[in-house]
């Protein structure tokens, strides 16, 4: 038996060498596909330098909202870059568009954090896209695999949290974020509110 036939029944790099490389570089992006869980990406997140400015903005300029504002997020846990965080101040607004949330966060003092990794202060840009994930150490572990750091961690309301320092190549951090009934029920409420939305009472709070 060849070494080329025995490398295919153990499972080994498939790609015949006769094959032009572009041929095996697309055999190997798509081996890579099918070994992935289904992907949700439903959370874009921009930081922002004045958060109740960028909401009116965003209603103004593209007829979001309403927004729901977060003023106490705590992460339980938070580790950032692989050691323990001292959490920074900020606050946040989420307002649903379509399949899409739009998240905007601004952070309220210095210090280390992964929105200043992406975006400077004073500037606005986006951040994170977010990904709803239900099987979280699975999806993990792949990123992992593929050489992707974990730039924060944490636990919200018991459930894991992550970001994934993407930005080197997608340009943007990732977010994981578990599914479980809270959320559901959270997102729930996002879309309810902006399906109903008459442009009135922009900001709100989770009731």
């Amino acid at each position: 038996m060849s070494r080329r036939r025995g490398a295919r029944r153990a499972g080994m790099d498939t790609c015949d060498p006769d094959l032009k490389p572009t041929t095996c570089k697309l055999k190997e992006v798509t081996a890579m596909a099918t070994r992935l869980p289904s992907r949700d990406y439903m959370q874009a997140c921009w930081v922002v330098p004045d958060l109740e400015k960028a909401i009116h903005l965003w209603a103004r300029q593209a007829g979001i909202g309403p927004f729901f504002y977060f003023d106490d997020v705590v992460y339980d846990n938070p580790v950032y870059r692989g050691e323990p965080w001292q959490p920074v101040k900020f606050h946040a607004a989420i307002a649903q568009a379509g399949h899409l949330q739009i998240e905007l966060v601004s952070q309220l003092e210095e210090g280390h954090s992964i929105f200043r990794d992406v975006v400077p202060a004073g500037r606005s840009g986006l951040h994170h896209m977010s990904t709803y994930t239900h099987d979280f150490d699975a999806d993990l572990a792949w990123y992992r695999d593929a050489g992707t750091e974990v730039a924060f961690s944490g636990l919200m309301k018991g459930a894991p949290v992550c970001w994934l320092d993407t930005t080197a190549t997608l340009g943007f951090m990732t977010e994981l974020i578990t599914a479980n009934p809270l959320k559901e029920a959270v997102f729930r409420q996002f879309r309810e509110a902006a399906d109903s939305w008459d442009g009135t009472d922009l900001v709100r709070r989770l009731g």
